[in-house]
């Protein structure tokens, strides 16, 4: 049975705090398991969430700050200490490439593993598969920032009312199905589109186009909201943004379940980030992240 669920290793943003480890993020997608700025502490993360090495099949970095990229050394080092049996590939902004290569070889041990690098360097589709296409959109902060997006195919949903109407039942569902006629009867009679679903993740960003063309339409949106809506100025001086601004990209993008994390260590009620993100007109499903938490992907009916 596929499996589409966030799995939240850490929420900080700068410094860990008791209650918030770095950064970190798995998006579970079928059997592929992504793996989205590890930040120091990562590794251990993952042990308490329950998640192996043999899990990750991609590394998604957006920058080079230290709570975004400190924990690649040891993910790798442990996907080379597991030997993992199939490749990994590692996304991050090419303009940081001397420091992929420092956390990488950061320290000496053993090579086991297929490790593909693959920078990113513009806006663009970065992979496709059968179950998604993994795109970037270039972000506003101090150093460059990538957020990254997934889509899934759209398929088809059958409409057993038009089926019956043709007298297609049984195994002639499954064959007009796979060859999309069956007889004089096309697929598109008898189903309609059934949208793929979206995911976005979108890290340490001023507001921008390239929050918005990774939001749009989201299932599941993971965005920062570092700062509180009174510290609005902060945000911008910093490159962040404010749970308000947060949430109302998420509004006016079409989003249904919003999750807010990378929490400035300043602010002691995280409680007060849902009440400005609903006073933003946030009306979707909404989750202030903490650590070790599980989202699930909102299904499409």
């Amino acid at each position: 049975m596929s499996v589409r669920e966030l799995v939240v290793l850490g929420t900080a943003s700068q410094v860990p705090t008791r209650h918030r480890n770095h950064n970190g993020y798995l998006l579970r997608w079928d059997a592929e398991g992504i793996l989205f700025d590890p930040g120091e502490g990562t590794q251990r993360q993952m042990l308490r969430a329950g998640v192996a090495a043999h899990d990750l099949n991609r590394i998604c970095v957006t920058h080079f700050h230290g709570d975004h990229s400190l924990g690649l050394a040891g993910v790798i080092q442990r996907i080379n200490l597991d030997q993992v049996p199939h490749e990994v590939t590692a996304h991050y902004p090419r303009s940081g490439q001397r420091f992929f290569d420092r956390l990488r070889y950061a320290t000496a041990y053993r090579e086991t593993v297929r490790l593909t690098e693959a920078p990113v360097a513009a806006d663009g589709t970065l992979a496709t598969t059968p179950s998604y296409t993994l795109e970037a959109r270039k972000l506003s902060h101090p150093v460059e920032s990538y957020g990254y997006r997934l889509i899934e195919p759209d398929g088809r949903r059958m409409l057993p009312d038009r089926l019956a109407a043709h007298g297609i039942k049984g195994p002639d569902v499954g064959r007009i199905q796979r060859e999309g006629r069956l007889g004089d009867v096309t697929l598109e009679e008898v189903s309609e589109v059934r949208r793929g679903q979206r995911f976005a993740f979108v890290m340490d960003t001023r507001l921008c186009d390239g929050v918005h063309a990774l939001a749009e339409g989201c299932d599941l949106l993971v965005i920062e909201s570092t700062f509180l809506d009174e510290d609005v100025e902060l945000a911008e001086d910093h490159g962040h943004l404010t749970a308000g601004q947060a949430a109302a990209a998420a509004r006016d993008a079409g989003v249904r379940h919003l999750v807010l994390t990378h929490f400035s260590q300043r602010y002691s009620d995280p409680d007060e980030f849902e009440r400005q993100a609903r006073a933003a007109g946030f009306e979707g499903e909404l989750t202030v992240a903490h650590d070790l938490q599980r989202v699930p992907v909102p299904k499409r009916t």
